[in-house]
């Protein structure tokens, strides 16, 4: 990608991010009478209902206290996390620590999953808002989440089981990916060196057990030996905008570690979703692909999400810059081009977030339980960064 293009796509990612997208959540989606964020946003971001998803308002927190702490310190985006973070600590905890998924608009509990991605991304906000307030109670919670996190998602027996298993004891590719990205957030703002620890672990699981060269692909689920149980549905999924968002994981990784090696089996994952997960048919990432090429059972499979499609375009730019191979820079204007030639809604900013398969819209919603002001911005704002490096390498 010459320097000319890199300018370009530097300008369209900011302005895309801090005229388009970050106004439309800005305008929308704040609840200045009970604090935090609105999650359920129409096409024009008429707000269809009131209850809010914990963990988005834990995404929300980060990215306005991120865009505080890398961008400019606008008052708004302080303000904007403040008003999440204290509705987040406020109401977003059962009486024993653990976390809710959903609550009421005012803050009533309403769902408890046995999940942690709540805590995941409360520890997310409240590092970066520390980072943004210099609070240090927050960055205390931040370390206490953190720890937290990591006893549900090492100790047998702490998060309850998806499966049974006295039958199947299972490896979900979810697990090392969170903890690596979590870790990776945390130790911008606090050096502890046990971020580096988990950080480790958690990238070399992945690229050990879950990564397969010999079959070219990164499977979500695997026994609890490490092998692959190809004779099972779950065994077989491959969600590529996942493997592609932990390939870019292990991409920071490498950069921090100063290791080349891995950078190459980061390339490798983007390659093997692409050629896996790419619609040969009507462009765009497909949700799910069953690796031996058997019927998908998920009956979203076809489905063109908006979220893999951002990770692509971040993972490919950061591909290209650190490899400078010509099929990154490649596929990432093939994944520009179309994704924001179906997502993009140039009437009322923002992206749609499903589409079906052959990219026509399959619900105008801008915002819901799994969609918030994350993963876009998250992209432009880290392709912005990116783009704005002097050095490509």
């Amino acid at each position: 990608m010459n320097q000319a293009r890199r300018a370009q796509l530097r300008e369209f990612y900011r302005e895309t991010l801090l005229e388009d997208v970050i106004p439309f959540w800005l305008a929308n989606s704040l609840d200045e009478q009970y604090g935090g964020y609105f999650n359920m946003l129409d096409r024009d971001g008429s707000v269809y209902d009131t209850d809010k998803a914990i963990w988005l308002q834990g995404r929300g927190v980060w990215m306005y206290a991120t865009l505080y702490n890398t961008v400019e310190r606008r008052a708004e985006w302080l303000d904007a996390a403040r008003l999440g973070y204290r509705f987040l600590m406020a109401h977003g905890f059962d009486s024993d620590g653990r976390m809710f998924f959903q609550v009421t608009r005012d803050g009533r509990p309403l769902i408890k999953r046995r999940y942690f991605f709540s805590e995941v991304f409360a520890a997310m906000a409240c590092a970066g808002y520390a980072q943004a307030a210099g609070d240090n109670e927050a960055l205390q919670r931040a370390r206490d989440l953190f720890r937290q996190i990591v006893d549900l998602a090492t100790t047998p027996g702490r998060v309850t089981p998806k499966v049974n298993p006295a039958t199947r004891r299972t490896l979900s590719h979810a697990v090392p990916m969170v903890l690596l990205a979590t870790a990776q957030e945390l130790r911008r703002v606090d050096p502890d060196p046990f971020y580096d620890q988990v950080a480790g672990q958690a990238a070399d699981q992945i690229l050990t057990l879950f990564t397969r060269p010999d079959k070219r692909a990164l499977f979500e689920t695997l026994n609890a030996d490490g092998s692959l149980m190809l004779d099972t549905v779950a065994g077989r999924t491959i969600n590529p905008g996942h493997a592609i968002e932990s390939a870019w994981f292990l991409m920071h990784e490498a950069r921090y570690r100063g290791d080349r090696t891995i950078i190459q089996r980061a390339l490798d994952i983007i390659r093997w979703s692409l050629e896996i997960g790419w619609d040969k048919d009507y462009g765009g990432l497909l949700y799910f692909v069953d690796y031996e090429g058997k019927p998908p059972t998920q009956l979203e499979w076809d489905q063109k999400l908006w979220w893999p499609h951002t990770e692509a375009l971040y993972a490919l730019l950061l591909a290209e810059h650190l490899s400078g191979e010509a099929w990154c820079g490649e596929w990432h204007e093939r994944v520009h081009d179309w994704a924001f030639g179906h997502f993009a809604d140039p009437e009322y900013g923002e992206w749609y977030g499903y589409l079906h398969r052959d990219g026509t819209v399959l619900t105008p919603l801008k915002g819901g339980v799994w969609k918030g002001p994350f993963h876009l911005p998250r992209a432009l704002l880290l392709s912005y960064h990116l783009l704005g490096e002097t050095q490509p390498g």
